[in-house]
Order: structure tokens, then C-alpha cells, then sequence
């Protein structure tokens, strides 16, 4: 057998085992086996603790429909979690000549614990922020609707974090 026979038969064989070793890859999502798998199943089955405020209702709700798909939470839930959502705005370009700021950011924070319903074991409990940047005008009302904004989009933001964390801990 001559050198070029040599190095064809090796790149066929090499060929050859690509395909068998990427045969076997699939891809799927990272945290469900469908719309009905284990992970999916467990994250519509957490039932979350009532908000004490708007912030955190926003929060509340975003995370109901993210773990939930829509369909709101469960009558028998196998999962508890307490929620505890804060709001914080910070002013970050700081004009000293008028004394106001132009700009700053809204950071929503939450700590979280995740138990089982039937025997109050810890799943998963953490602390998350998120932040969400506005520009504050001049007029009062629209600084009062783009703090609101602010704290609306770092909600949501929040809410798909808590959600991600706690996939990673039901899907394992």
C-alpha cells in the first residue's frame, strides 16, 4: 500500500467516525424535556408567597407566568417559594449647578427561598438583582412614569433569573 492509499484510508476512517460520534448528539433545550417533561412539570407546579408591594407583584407575576407557561399557578403545588423583592433608585449623571440628576438606574433585588410543599426541604434559595437604566426629565409625572418603567423592565429581568436558577436546581 502506498503512502497516498495510506493517508486516503485514514482520512475515511477518520470521516467515518465523525459521523458515528456526531450521530449520537442531539439538540434540546437546556432545562426541559419538552412541554411536558420533569423540569417543566416542576417549575408550573411552584406555588409563589403573596407581594407586600408593587415591585415586588411585578416580580410575582412575571415569575407566575414564566414557570407556569401562562397557565397561572397550581391548585396542589409541589413546591413552595417565599419572595422577598426590593427596589432601590440611584441617580448615576449628577448635575451640582441644578442639583438633579439626568440619569440613573433602578436596581431590583430578591431573595428567594424554594421548598418542597409535602416536608419544607430547601430546593434552592438565593438572593438575584437586576438593574435597569432611565433618564429622568424634567416634568414630575414623567420622572414618576420612567422611574415606574425602570422598575417594570428590571422586574421582568429579575423574574428570568429567579426563574433560570431555579430550573438548574429542579432539573437536576
Amino acid at each position: 500500500m502506498s503512502l497516498s492509499e495510506k493517508a486516503q484510508r485514514y482520512a475515511q476512517l477518520l470521516a467515518i467516525g465523525t459521523f458515528v460520534t456526531m450521530a449520537g448528539c442531539q439538540v434540546k433545550p437546556l432545562y426541559s424535556e419538552g412541554p411536558q417533561g420533569k423540569p417543566a412539570k416542576a417549575l408550573a407546579s411552584i406555588e409563589i408567597s403573596d407581594a407586600d408591594d408593587r415591585v415586588e407583584q411585578e416580580v410575582r407575576n412575571a415569575l407566575v407566568f414564566l414557570t407556569s407557561g401562562g397557565a397561572g399557578e397550581p391548585a396542589h403545588p409541589e413546591y413552595r417559594m417565599a419572595l422577598n423583592a426590593t427596589s432601590e433608585v440611584m441617580g448615576v449623571l449628577y448635575d451640582q449647578e441644578s442639583d438633579t440628576a439626568g440619569a440613573g438606574r433602578v436596581v431590583v433585588r430578591a431573595d428567594y427561598n424554594l421548598t418542597r410543599a409535602d416536608n419544607g426541604e430547601t430546593v434552592r434559595s438565593g438572593n438575584r438583582s437586576a438593574v435597569a437604566l432611565v433618564d429622568f426629565p424634567e416634568q414630575e409625572f414623567a420622572k414618576v412614569r420612567a422611574t415606574r418603567d425602570a422598575e417594570n423592565r428590571a422586574a421582568k429581568e429579575l423574574a428570568e433569573i429567579i426563574r433560570a436558577d431555579i430550573a438548574a436546581a429542579l432539573g437536576r
